[in-house]
């Protein structure tokens, strides 16, 4: 990965975090004063509150996560067994943020929310159940690679005693 590549991801990596947290600390408040205005109860506003702010701490945990895995890639050390504890972290947010989405959808489903609307956020929850499956195909490629970096160290090892 190229030095080029690396400063782009983290340049965007630190812009979405940073957005993320203007969402948090401005506009969640917002949100809250307009649900609020628009007499939604207070236990379903409560709700979808915290279903917004957990949301974005998915996001969050997964940029932070990103970031550490492209240090590693940096230093050369991505293909060790360090790097599955970031990747199950971020199937861990991937997977809670599908969650999330689908409870948001059920918590709009009784009230007057459009059918069709419940029916895409519910599509969207599937959609992001698919990209945790995604990750974790990618989590068993990055096992399987760990696994020949440590066969062919051992192998360089073996070639070294014998020369």
């Amino acid at each position: 990965m190229g030095k080029p590549l690396t400063v782009a991801l983290r340049t965007i990596l630190a812009l979405v975090l940073a957005g993320s947290l203007f969402v948090q600390v401005r506009m969640v408040p917002l949100l809250s004063i307009d649900l609020e205005e628009a007499g939604t109860e207070p236990g379903v506003r409560i709700l979808a509150l915290v279903i917004v702010v957990l949301g974005i701490v998915t996001v969050q945990v997964t940029l932070v996560c990103v970031w550490r895995l492209l240090a590693m890639v940096r230093r050369g050390t991505v293909f060790s067994p360090a790097a599955f504890r970031y990747v199950d972290v971020i199937f861990g947010a991937v997977a809670a943020a599908s969650v999330l989405v689908f409870a948001l959808a059920v918590m709009l489903a009784p009230g007057d929310a459009a059918p069709g609307i419940v029916l895409l956020i519910c599509g969207a929850s599937l959609l992001i159940a698919g990209v945790a499956l995604i990750i974790l195909v990618l989590r068993a490629l990055l096992a399987q690679a760990v696994a020949r970096d440590a066969e062919a160290n051992q192998l360089r090892a073996e070639l070294g005693e014998v020369i």
